[in-house]
């Protein structure tokens, strides 16, 4: 529940001490490889039975979170002129997946948990193909960043999900701290990202503040228009407004 707080925590000491963090962005790749690790070790079946119990709703969601988002991102780029290196970082914020806490502020808004964590799960396995089409679609950037998704999600996933099925309970106990081990991983990402271009912030960051804004609002308040288009209920529609709105910008770092 204090997630929030230590994010606003490593982003000021990762400013105001960047020589200090600026070392750990080298181990990005790895350390994002820890946390879907981690989300491997929890994925049971459960985590997609909601596919074949409500598809539509599922399906919706999918899409909102692949459309939306990009749509959004390009919108903004266009509107605010925005340089290019600016341009690509919104639209790979906007590309890549759903992050694994919209399902956390999902079940704290007293959403539809169950519709969360599925919809984030399908969207994490589509990444390595959905991002860097899109990325390409968008932004004409190279596809090469397929291997390196591939590298940080797929392999590290499916490592957990192996090693949660050679050991069961072991794993199950495990499993206990690896929310603090996810937040504890991404304030450091977030410390190291701040260190590292500092510089950025300190010449665009009122710019970059107001389009990342932006695009986080639109992205959860049509995330919820669209499950009042297609009839859900509040709860899912709860659901769909994290979902979509909240990206996976370790990820996209």
């Amino acid at each position: 529940k204090t997630f929030a707080l230590w994010v606003i925590i490593a982003g000021i000491l990762g400013f105001v001490f960047p020589d200090v963090f600026k070392p750990i962005g080298s181990w990005i790749a790895i350390l994002l490889g820890v946390m879907m690790f981690g989300m491997g070790l929890t994925l049971t079946t459960a985590d997609f039975r909601e596919i074949f119990r409500r598809p539509k709703d599922v399906f919706v969601g999918i899409l909102a979170q692949f459309l939306i988002m990009p749509l959004a991102a390009f919108a903004l780029c266009k509107a605010f002129a925005l340089p290019p290196d600016l341009a690509v970082g919104l639209m790979l914020l906007g590309c890549v997946p759903g992050g694994t806490a919209s399902n956390l502020v999902t079940f704290l808004a007293r959403g539809d948990v169950a519709l969360s964590v599925t919809i984030t799960s399908c969207t994490t396995l589509l990444a390595p193909l959905v991002t860097p089409a899109l990325m390409y679609f968008f932004a004409n950037n190279p596809t090469a960043m397929f291997l390196s998704i591939v590298q940080v999600i797929l392999l590290p996933i499916a490592a957990g999900v192996v090693v949660h099925k050679l050991f069961g309970k072991k794993a199950d106990q495990a499993s206990v701290v690896l929310p603090f081990v996810s937040v504890a991983t991404a304030v450091v990402i977030i410390a190291a990202v701040v260190a590292a271009t500092r510089g950025q912030f300190l010449s665009a960051g009122l710019t970059v503040f107001a389009v990342v804004a932006l695009q986080n609002a639109f992205g959860m308040g049509l995330g919820f228009l669209a499950g009042r288009l297609f009839g859900m209920d509040v709860a899912k529609c709860k659901a769909l407004c994290f979902e979509v709105g909240m990206q996976n910008s370790a990820l996209g770092v």
